[in-house]
């Protein structure tokens, strides 16, 4: 009856953490997604946005020497060469600040891989593994529980018969005893 009600316990609990952290499996799981998705996404934007600026650029670049073989003064280059490197500079910028947002990127989708590895300890299946092997194991127990009980019982009234035994031949014991002295009384008193 107590282990009936054990096992009824374990299997409740079983399913009360199945309902509890299946959800939250779930959702972090969602979640990783969405931040994989939104990783790719700007690693594609970042990646078109490179791809245009420096497209942006080399048309800039193409621009200023198609003016610098035009143009008769210096004066017009070099101020076509420092917006050139202002441009450049801007654009080495916004690049390494998109690199930075990839790599915080990177950081949070690692953070949230160890998260969900965490969360994976709690995996039902191996949950009903343990639980099934735990309620062999309680069985067995059982069982042997159950032997060794019979086993006390059948070693105890035993003890008691022999007991009873050993009591009964220390009477006999008594009674031969007083035979002895009074047939020794008796053989003195004719001696």
């Amino acid at each position: 009856m107590l282990t009936a009600k054990n096992l009824e316990r374990v299997m409740e609990l079983e399913s009360k953490l199945r309902d509890e952290y299946q959800g939250q499996l779930d959702a972090k799981t969602a979640e990783i997604e969405s931040h994989l998705e939104a990783k790719q996404e700007l690693q594609t934007k970042s990646d078109t946005r490179q791809q245009e600026l420096q497209a942006r650029l080399d048309k800039q670049l193409g621009e200023i020497t198609n003016l610098s073989k035009e143009a008769t003064a210096n004066k017009r280059t070099e101020q076509l060469n420092r917006e050139l490197t202002q441009r450049s500079e801007n654009l080495t910028e916004e690049v390494a600040s998109q690199k930075k947002r990839i790599k915080s990127l990177q950081k949070d989708l690692a953070e949230e891989r160890d998260e969900l590895k965490a969360l994976k300890q709690f995996d039902p299946a191996k949950m009903k593994k343990s639980l099934d092997a735990n309620k062999k194991k309680l069985a067995e127990k059982t069982s042997a529980n159950e032997l060794l009980q019979k086993t006390a019982h059948k070693a105890k009234s035993e003890k008691a018969e022999l007991q009873q035994q050993v009591k009964e031949l220390e009477a006999k014991l008594e009674q031969f005893e007083e035979a002895d002295t009074s047939e020794d009384t008796a053989e003195e008193k004719a001696a």
